[in-house]
């Protein structure tokens, strides 16, 4: 809640985005306006949006109590209650007026596609405002490796030193990012290969997805000259079971990927555009690391994260109630 103009005018120089609810309270008595029934009606969704997208110095959400503050309300020509306006650094560029669920929705849709490509995640942790993430998700698309099947999933020639299979779908940033860790940290969060440098691993979903995109993270340490990030990867789909090495070998795979040392970022990370139109209907995904970078003896890989679309969307219409009216 913003009670003087003094703490909005901070709060709109602290965060890139803000969203402003500027609201009349309804009278605490028993005739009601009827302009303050939509304020009552839209709340709890505001509320929800505000607990799911809310990024510290990133998004922030406020509530402007219009009679308390006449001054905002001139400022940015309120006019009609409840209005919400979308500020990004400290300027208006979108103002809705009214409860309006479907326009608020929509304009919150896009809210939320671009928190995720502004690339918080580069170099934070996920306590430091949400999942980690590598690299920025292409607009329109959301990551979808919560619909992996994690114990059904099985990894090929797998050094038994390093990480279980699971550590590559976790939202957690990789310790190896951390100065001092990436071979000291006692559980190890990555997978490498084993006897030489060559990864299969099969991935089964929950329910048939879409895919547009696929990030592999490799942070491979620099004092091992012989451990190496993927150079060459095969992709299949749709397989009932893992392949062994020779048949991927002999079969033609639904996408082939060089990756060069450009297509690393900062972060370890490489966002490999898919073929969007032949992984429309993905039940499984075999992903076989043929070839390491620069003949190393074996291949590291720190995180996988599978961007495109869920089989079953969450509709946004379908968000519970947190909290209380205000």
């Amino acid at each position: 809640m913003s009670n003087s103009k003094e703490q909005f005018d901070k709060t709109l120089k602290s965060s890139k985005i803000v969203v402003a609810d500027c609201e009349t309270p309804c009278p605490s008595i028993r005739l009601y306006a009827d302009w303050c029934g939509p304020c009552k009606q839209i709340a709890p969704l505001y509320q929800t949006l505000a607990e799911s997208l809310s990024r510290p110095n990133l998004v922030t959400f406020a509530k402007v109590n219009s009679d308390n503050n006449p001054n905002i309300a001139q400022e940015y020509g309120v006019s009609a209650l409840p209005t919400f306006l979308l500020f990004r650094d400290a300027k208006v560029t979108k103002k809705i007026q009214g409860a309006n669920p479907a326009e608020l929705k929509k304009v919150v849709q896009e809210l939320a596609t671009e928190v995720e490509s502004l690339g918080e995640g580069s170099g934070s942790g996920a306590g430091a405002g949400g999942p980690w993430k590598g690299a920025a998700i292409p607009r329109g698309y959301s990551d979808v490796s919560d619909q992996v099947e994690i114990r059904n999933c099985e990894l090929l020639n797998a050094d038994e030193d390093a990480g279980p299979v699971k550590v590559l779908f976790t939202d957690s940033k990789p310790s190896a990012l951390d100065k001092g860790k990436a071979t000291a940290t006692k559980d190890k969060d990555w997978v490498q290969s084993g006897a030489d440098d060559q990864l299969l691993l099969f991935v089964p979903f929950q329910s048939s997805v879409k895919l547009h995109t696929l990030q592999i993270t490799s942070i491979p340490a620099e004092d091992q000259d012989d451990i190496t990030r993927p150079e060459v990867i095969h992709l299949y789909i749709n397989r009932t079971q893992n392949m062994d090495f020779s048949e991927a070998d002999e079969t033609e795979p639904t996408q082939a990927i060089t990756l060069k040392p450009e297509d690393w970022n900062a972060d370890g990370t490489a966002n490999i555009s898919l073929r969007y139109v032949k992984f429309q209907k993905t039940t499984t995904l075999i992903l076989y690391v043929q070839k390491g970078a620069d003949g190393a003896e074996a291949v590291r890989i720190d995180r996988l994260k599978l961007i495109g679309e869920a089989g079953t969307k969450r509709e946004m219409g379908k968000l519970q109630k947190v909290g209380e009216d205000e």
